[in-house]
């Protein structure tokens, strides 16, 4: 049952002649399929190098999404927009940071209903370490990930 609505959704989303049209020929799959499997590499790389430091995955993406903001200083609705989860999940997500030392929740002062989260020094030096790894990660990845992607937008 469960396959036959996620069929009916494709279906509903697109215009039977796009699917049913040109198609992707073998070779895109594979790429798509190398893509997303490499994709999954540097993903589980990613959760493996925040565990061996003590971090949860999530909160090293939280720490990742505030720092790669220009002020530094994300709304709760922000950040929960930027990890693509829902609200009420962002906010669990910044108190379980907060606990740990590793961000810092303050109220607006123009409009006490925000709170703003901002990086903690411990949580500063988590992140350098981490982002320092995954930067060596992606320069060995970057690569075949360009190839891959030139596959998949070629004519």
């Amino acid at each position: 049952m469960r396959r036959y609505h996620l069929v009916k959704s494709i279906v509903m989303r697109y215009k039977w002649g796009d699917v049913m049209g040109e198609g992707l020929s073998p070779d895109r799959y594979q790429a798509l399929a190398e893509f997303r499997y490499q994709l999954r590499r540097f993903l589980r790389f990613s959760e493996d190098a925040a565990r061996e430091i003590g971090l949860e995955p999530q909160h090293h993406q939280l720490l990742l999404m505030i720092k790669g903001d220009p002020g530094g200083l994300m709304t709760i609705g922000a950040l929960a927009e930027r990890l693509q989860v829902h609200q009420h999940s962002a906010a669990e997500l910044v108190a379980r940071a907060d606990a740990r030392g590793l961000v810092r929740r303050t109220r607006g002062e123009q409009d006490r209903r925000k709170v703003f989260v901002s990086l903690t020094e411990e949580g500063e030096f988590a992140l350098d370490a981490l982002s320092q790894e995954h930067h060596r990660e992606l320069q060995t990845l970057a690569p075949e990930l360009i190839q891959i992607l030139q596959k998949l937008i070629a004519d």
